[in-house]
């Protein structure tokens, strides 16, 4: 058992430190990109390094006994029993492309679950949160999810994994089935702001794979305190690093699980 108190004092540190380290985002973004990749089409810019170490030295002052799970640094996957779990700029790409659709995650992990999420735009400059029982909040607006309950009224995100080269056939055979029994897809190019958006109610459903802790930890949270609903594609409970993610607000759920692994007759 973890001896955090989520109190108003964390959460307003925590807050802060994302604040001071969204401004390096807000400075460089007029300024020449230095980008290399790490991989095919995965890159990594000088901003995404420099937020990140902001981010450990803040956070470090504000729990020293947390270890950190972060995008740049990790050599593994797994949180430990109390971790940061730190994307520095989710977005890499739209950011390289000046694409304001970029956001720093920041989550609390403890006793196997997320305590707090943090998921900042500063760019767009919002700033949606959350902790564990005490609900989601844009700024310092409750917000909820949507209640639409029909799937052919709602909104549906998606994202294309680095694998899509490899994962193509399967990528477009989900992409395929949502596009035609829903009223759209959109596709921003951040799984923090997917979430983000779903947990105040932009969009109805969310679904990708492949995705890292980093990616969805905090937006996780986000929508359960939301009143949404998070799983893998079969329903399966959702835990950051599993390989698919399914987040809605509830009401549409089981429709797109149904959507998810409905097999044609040419399939």
């Amino acid at each position: 058992m973890t001896a955090i108190t989520i109190d108003q004092n964390l959460i307003s540190q925590t807050k802060e430190a994302i604040l001071e380290a969204g401004k390096i985002i807000i400075r460089n973004w007029d300024k020449p990109r230095q980008i290399r990749h790490k991989g095919r089409i995965d890159l990594v810019t000088d901003t995404d390094l420099a937020v990140e170490d902001k981010l450990k030295s803040s956070l470090k002052d504000i729990l020293p006994q947390a270890t950190f799970l972060a995008e740049e640094s990790a050599n593994q996957t797994k949180p430990g029993n109390l971790t940061w779990i730190i994307d520095p700029l989710d977005g890499t790409t739209n950011f390289a492309h000046r694409i304001p659709f970029v956001a720093i995650s920041v989550a609390l992990w403890a006793e196997n679950s997320v305590l707090m999420g943090f998921v900042h735009l500063p760019i767009l400059e919002e700033m949606f949160w959350a902790a564990h029982n005490k609900g989601a909040f844009l700024k310092d607006q409750k917000i909820s999810v949507s209640t639409t309950s029909e799937l052919e009224q709602s909104l549906v995100a998606t994202g294309f994994p680095y694998s899509v080269r490899e994962d193509i056939d399967e990528i477009m055979n989900y992409l395929k089935k949502v596009l035609v029994s829903s009223r759209g897809v959109r596709r921003p190019g951040s799984a923090a702001i997917d979430l983000a958006y779903v947990a105040c109610g932009r969009y109805d459903a969310f679904y990708e794979l492949n995705l890292k802790p980093w990616d969805t930890a905090a937006g996780l949270l986000l929508v359960q305190e939301a009143g949404g609903k998070v799983s893998t594609f079969s329903g399966k409970p959702y835990t950051p690093g599993n390989r698919q993610i399914l987040a809605t607000n509830g009401y549409v759920h089981q429709a797109m699980i149904d959507i998810l692994n409905f097999r044609s007759c040419e399939s």
